[in-house]
């Protein structure tokens, strides 16, 4: 059963062009002198069991094979996307590759992106890990990274963990992902 999360936004949409412009109350606030728009982030919806059950919040835990004589390929996952539209600005994929044992994210974030700043993932307020953009196609733009042992423990006991990228108007946007379950999910993959 896929889970969703409520990650808090405050995004000012304005489509131009071929890009978009947001930003985060909390880390825009004095920057932006206009009042943004509050839009609920949520995850998509997902397939549930019950039809009439509400959809529970958090990072999700899957596996899968490409045969039966393959090896299980197992990761967590979150995502963000907006209540009234639907549209994923984030989702973080970690995966643990039966190869090697160690965790890698990819992260999916919106098109419109000021590619050559890339983005920045950081647990609460700890270190700041550089993401560099790697590809962008119809669906979104894609960044991935080792997850180090430090990192995955920070992730294990925080709070919340921070995606950073900027949008064509060089502005930046922090989009909050809970860690509430994510030990718990992560200990089912690993």
């Amino acid at each position: 059963m896929k889970m969703k999360t409520t990650a808090p936004l405050a995004i000012l949409l304005a489509l131009a062009t071929l890009g978009w412009s947001a930003s985060s109350s909390a880390q825009q606030a004095s920057k932006s002198k206009a009042t943004p728009r509050a839009a609920q982030a949520t995850p998509s919806p997902a397939p549930s069991s019950q039809s009439d059950a509400p959809p529970q919040p958090g990072w999700i835990a899957r596996c899968s094979s490409p045969s039966r004589d393959a090896p299980l390929e197992c990761a967590v996952e979150e995502t963000a996307v907006l209540t009234k539209t639907g549209q994923l600005i984030v989702l973080v994929n970690i995966r643990v590759p039966s190869d090697t044992h160690a965790p890698v994210a990819l992260v999916q974030l919106p098109l419109g992106l000021n590619l050559p700043v890339g983005a920045k993932l950081q647990v609460d307020d700890g270190k700041v890990v550089d993401l560099q953009i790697q590809t962008c196609e119809n669906r979104g733009c894609y960044a991935n990274t080792p997850i180090t042992p430090d990192m995955l423990t920070a992730m294990r006991s925080g709070k919340q963990l921070k995606v950073a990228f900027q949008n064509l108007t060089k502005e930046t946007i922090t989009i909050p992902m809970p860690l509430a379950d994510f030990a718990a999910a992560y200990d089912k993959i690993k």
